[in-house]
């Protein structure tokens, strides 16, 4: 059952959420907010990206593949290879170019999004997991978990860059407008933040325990970082990075993402997703989703892109 514990926006986009004990992707209408589809996929998925031009890429882990769903359908439109075990995905900021981290296969494969055909592929160290596209598409950031760094990889192929960071880093966020890279690390319990320039770290910031995803909110204000094992997330304040406040009674929380004055957090233990205000964190509403979601990635579809007519008419007038 859908509980609510406040007012949500009145116009929002489609949350795609990754449910790997299920095996399936639940759609939710943010303005409901409620799960409007769920969408069969491959096995184990993890890794989701929404991009602008209609289509959600979802990486099945165990099926070594990804899944292509279009919004306008809410359906599963294709399914093509991505090497031994994708994880980590982004595309580039026009939607053209996909980058996948091939966690078994140590590489990353950068694949045309339209045609699904392979453009390059790099090897890379132990177990790759998150993936940051720069906007252009030009390269991407790769976090290298077992080597304790993380590589800017060039889309034609090859390491432009690589930066040791904490321990085992495993989700990245770009910040554009700071120039910085996010990278959480989730043995440490902590988070680098490089500078994409001078290809360094440049701070590093306590979090709770196992930190694993990360999500600008307030108009780019607030950095909110997901605790795994602690059941918490931290915020930042993004400008200066010091520690705003923690919120706690999650479960298990993982995929984190944000729209407008909205956060969607991802809970693994509760089989379900929270909607915070951004400001202030307070918690506004708990959907329930498939079993053990993950949400590994940008999975709030914009706004123009999201869904059928009908169910975009639906948004904008925010009915539940």
């Amino acid at each position: 059952m859908l509980q609510t514990a406040g007012p949500v926006a009145q116009a929002a986009p489609f949350a795609y959420i990754t449910n790997q004990g299920s095996h399936d992707v639940s759609v939710i209408d943010l303005a409901g907010p409620r799960v409007v589809a769920t969408i069969p996929v491959g096995q184990a998925p993890a890794g989701v990206v929404a991009g602008p031009r209609g289509e959600v890429f979802v990486a099945n882990a165990a099926s070594h593949s990804v899944t292509v769903i279009h919004t306008a359908s809410q359906q599963a439109a294709k399914t093509f290879a991505a090497g031994q075990g994708a994880v980590g995905l982004d595309l580039s900021a026009d939607g053209r170019r996909l980058f996948v981290a091939d966690w078994f296969g140590q590489q990353l494969r950068v694949f045309d999004a339209a045609s699904r055909e392979p453009i390059s592929s790099t090897p890379l160290g132990r177990a790759p997991a998150g993936v940051a596209a720069l906007p252009d598409g030009s390269a991407a950031w790769v976090a290298e978990r077992d080597e304790d760094r993380v590589a800017l990889i060039d889309a034609a192929g090859g390491v432009l860059a690589r930066v040791a960071v904490g321990t085992h880093p495993f989700a990245l966020l770009l910040d554009g407008p700071r120039q910085r890279l996010y990278v959480l690390n989730v043995e440490s319990d902590n988070l680098s933040v490089v500078d994409v320039r001078r290809r360094q770290v440049i701070a590093t910031l306590p979090t709770g325990r196992a930190p694993y995803g990360a999500a600008l909110a307030d108009h780019g204000r607030l950095l909110y970082v997901t605790n795994q094992h602690a059941d918490s997330v931290s915020v930042f304040d993004a400008e200066t990075l010091t520690l705003r406040h923690t919120l706690t009674g999650f479960g298990y929380p993982e995929g984190i993402a944000a729209f407008a004055d909205r956060v969607c957090v991802v809970n693994w233990m509760d089989d379900s997703v929270s909607l915070l205000d951004a400001a202030s964190g307070r918690r506004l509403a708990e959907v329930p989703v498939g079993r053990n979601p993950r949400g590994f990635g940008a999975f709030i579809a914009p706004l123009a892109a999201a869904g059928p007519p009908e169910l975009r008419a639906v948004v904008s007038r925010g009915e539940p």
